[in-house]
Parts: structure tokens; C-alpha cells; sequence
């Protein structure tokens, strides 16, 4: 095989740095073992009648994205072996010896199916409610239960260790895999080389790959173990490989820190996870509240956060009419289905939740799981289910509409967070509708009104 000119200046260098051969021969001169080493893996084979590998659609996805459309996904993956090649010095750097590179990379194929999935996270493309219903199911909540009781020793023993709320706990490991039951049949190192390689959020997964790499030289998780969901997340609470390395603890105490078969690594690498982000131990998450007649939604979504004692003054109470136990706490107000929708006073801990997963009816979920599994009861005031969900490419357009009507919304995305909810409750204020911020239909179609 005669390798690309860019290629054999790389193994060249290798070879210098290493002392094998003189620069200037380097690269007329390769033995066989540097050019397997360099050698991208082959194409991806096509599949047989009958495989149950997933497939890609072969569509372009619903982002907007240039690096996500058909053709720029088939020429990302036609290129797959040099991405792969060209992320061996990254590798060398992190201490991955070249033969076990060699090793974890030899035969390694792109799974294009990641692409479809890439731009329809659940947690972005449903209702709010929808995405509740699904993860705070009356059996996940007895499941979770049953759990709490069966290892109660181990959760108090994490509990005591890093001041971490044992029904949050249970509730990342009902949320992210039903309790273990559905962490994905993945092989992480393909999905994160995929991700490094093809699609619109290379730069963040090359970290994630070197990362799998990291893992699998060190030994903590064996290779047919190390699988997970289409994003190389894995184990019972969804680790990112780099999260992994950062977080992961040997609670066991077996020299092996091992977030899929041990119970008590994967709880005590989640809490640790959550106090170096910044958990409070004192606070909980979040409380539903009631909100006035005559309420002023612009004071909804603003970085400014007020103390529990503040929002009481404007006439906000918890929606159980229950006290709120701490008034000093500070809190910010989020409506995820504008004023027709639950309200929430969201503490500190609800943005620790949020570094995990940065979503809204992600942290929503693990909130409320925890309060159902602590004995709580369901929310309060109903979700508006009449309202119709806008698709993906709908809010790219709404995004693009309020630019144009000179509102600040940053890049749209098709992502609707905090600063485009301010655009949207602007506008609705201009238009003198109550401004909510929340992004329905009603708002699409008079934005679309000349």
C-alpha cells in the first residue's frame, strides 16, 4: 500500500521521535509495521441479506447542519481510515501505545445509523410532558423503590460519602437506562470514532474517542463490555468516556473502576460526578409552584436569580401549598410550557443536573423521579397536551423569523433555550400577548404573518 504524502510525513516523525530512522530517509524508507500502523481501516462492508446492523436512512438530518447533509456524511465516511489515522499522534500524546492503537482500530468501520439519531434527541424533539410520562412511569417509580430498599447500605454508605441525595441517585439510574436494563448494545470506541469522524459534532467526539481509548488501554472496563448508547454514553447512569475518566471511583474497592457490573462503583462515580459539579447537600432540586393572576412573565428564564423570600413577595407559592422550607434559598422561575404549563423554582442543584445532561425536560425528569421516589406525589397543574409539538425544522424557522424581526436568538439552531424563550416572550410583548415564552404554533404562525 502507498500511503498519502501527509501520512508519511506523520510516520516519518514517529519514526524520528522514536529513533528508528534518519528525517531525511523517513520517508522513502517505512517498514511494513509503520505502514499497517498508518493504514486506514478498510471501507465498510456492505451488509448482507439478513444483517442486524442498523443502517443509516441515508437522509440528510433535520439540523440544518452543512456537515449533516447526505453528501458530506457519505464523503466524511468515504474518509473515515485517514480521520482515523490522522488522530494517532492525538493518541500518542494521551500515552495510547502504538500497538494497542493498532489493535482497538484494526477493522474499525463508521456506523452511519448514529447519523439519524444525531439531530432527534428525545429530550429536544418531544413535549416536555411526553418525555416525563415516558421516564416518571408508575413502574419506574416502583422499580425504583424496590431498588432503594434492596441496596440501602450501599446508598447510604455513598450518601454519607459525598452528600449526594440517594433518591437523585436512583433517579439518574432510572432515567438514563430503566435501572440498567436499557444501557445500549453499542461498542462505545465505534461510536465515538464515528462521531469524531462524521457529523456535526466532530470536535467534541474526537476528546470522547481518545478518551475509549483511554479506558481500554487502562484496563477498568473489558472491550465486549465497554458498549453503550449510539453516543458512546454506557454503564446503568450513561458515563461520557471523558466523564468517566474524570469522575469514575473504585467504591468496591477491587482496583477496577467499574461503572457497568458494580453497583457500588456506578453510584458512587455518579454522586462524585455530581458533587465536583457542585451538588448542595443541604437543597433539593426544585419545587412546582403556583404563580398570581397578573404575573409578570418576563421575570421567568432571566440568569438573575432571586431568593425563595423575593419570589414569595411577588406572590408565588409552592403548588402543594405546603411552605417552602428554606427562604433563603436562591432560585430562578422556568415554565416549559409557558403559562398554561407547570411553574418551577429551580435551585442550584437543578443546573448541576443540567452539566450532565444540558436539557431542560432531561433535569425536569430526574427531578421529579426523585421526589415520586422519596413518596412525593405527581405535578400539580396540567401540561397543555392540546398544544401541538413543532418539529425540529418549525423551530429552526421560528429561530430564524424572530432574527429577522430584530431579536436576539444567537445561531438558531432549532434548540429552543433560555435566550431563545427571551426573544419569544420580546416579541409576544410587542405584539401585546402575554409573554410566556413558550413556542407554539401560535407564535410560528403570527411570526409568519407579513
Amino acid at each position: 500500500m502507498i500511503l498519502s504524502k501527509p501520512i508519511q510525513r506523520l510516520a516519518a516523525a514517529v519514526l524520528f521521535s522514536a529513533g528508528f530512522v534518519h528525517p531525511a530517509a523517513a520517508q522513502d524508507n517505512l517498514p511494513a509495521w509503520v505502514t499497517r500502523l498508518f493504514q486506514p481501516p478498510a471501507a465498510a462492508p456492505v451488509p448482507a441479506p439478513g444483517d442486524a446492523t442498523p443502517q443509516w436512512s441515508g437522509q440528510s438530518g433535520a439540523s440544518g447542519d452543512p456537515r449533516m447533509t447526505a453528501d458530506a456524511i457519505r464523503a466524511a465516511a468515504a474518509d473515515f481510515g485517514n480521520c482515523i489515522a490522522g488522530l494517532w499522534p492525538d493518541a500518542a500524546r494521551r500515552g495510547i501505545t502504538r500497538a494497542n492503537y493498532l489493535r482497538f482500530t484494526a477493522g474499525l468501520t463508521p456506523d452511519l445509523s448514529i447519523m439519524d439519531k444525531l439531530d432527534a434527541q428525545p429530550e429536544f424533539t418531544k413535549a416536555t410532558w411526553d418525555y416525563l410520562d415516558l421516564l416518571v412511569s408508575d413502574d419506574r417509580i416502583a422499580q425504583g423503590k424496590a431498588l432503594l430498599a434492596q441496596y440501602a447500605p450501599t446508598f447510604a454508605a455513598v450518601e454519607r460519602a459525598y452528600g449526594v441525595d440517594r433518591y437523585i441517585l436512583a433517579a439518574f439510574w432510572g432515567v438514563e437506562s430503566n435501572y440498567g436494563t436499557m444501557i445500549g448494545d453499542r461498542p462505545v470506541l465505534r461510536s465515538t470514532a464515528t462521531l469524531a469522524c462524521v457529523g456535526r459534532r466532530r470536535d467534541f467526539f474526537r476528546g470522547e474517542f481518545l478518551a475509549t481509548l483511554e479506558i481500554l488501554q487502562r484496563g477498568d472496563i473489558p472491550p465486549d463490555r465497554l458498549v453503550g448508547s449510539w453516543a458512546g454514553a454506557f454503564g446503568a447512569t450513561q458515563f461520557m468516556p471523558t466523564s468517566f475518566l474524570r469522575y469514575a471511583v473504585d467504591f468496591a474497592g477491587n482496583g477496577h473502576r467499574d461503572v457497568v457490573d458494580s453497583i457500588p462503583d456506578m453510584l458512587a462515580s455518579t454522586a462524585n460526578n455530581l458533587k465536583t459539579d457542585g451538588w448542595v447537600p443541604s437543597e433539593t432540586w426544585g419545587y412546582e409552584a403556583a404563580l398570581p393572576q397578573r404575573f409578570n412573565y418576563l421575570l421567568a428564564d432571566s440568569p438573575r436569580q432571586m431568593s425563595v423570600r423575593q419570589w414569595e413577595s411577588l406572590g408565588i407559592r409552592r403548588a402543594n401549598g405546603e411552605p417552602f422550607p428554606r427562604a433563603a434559598e436562591r432560585a430562578s422561575l422556568l415554565l416549559p410550557a409557558g403559562a398554561r404549563g407547570p411553574a418551577f423554582l429551580m435551585l442550584r442543584n437543578f443546573q448541576v443536573i443540567m452539566k450532565y445532561n444540558p436539557a431542560e425536560a432531561y433535569a425536569l425528569a430526574i427531578g421529579h423521579l426523585a421526589e415520586r421516589l422519596r413518596g412525593g406525589g405527581p405535578l400539580i397543574h396540567p401540561w397543555p397536551r392540546d398544544e401541538r409539538v413543532l418539529t425540529l425544522q418549525e423551530r429552526y424557522e421560528m429561530q430564524q423569523l424572530l432574527a429577522q424581526h430584530g431579536f436576539k436568538i444567537g445561531a438558531p439552531d432549532g434548540f429552543v433555550g433560555p435566550q431563545t424563550r427571551l426573544a419569544i416572550r420580546d416579541y409576544q410583548q410587542s405584539i401585546g400577548e402575554v409573554p410566556d415564552g413558550f413556542a407554539s404554533s401560535e407564535v410560528l404562525d403570527r411570526l409568519r404573518q407579513p
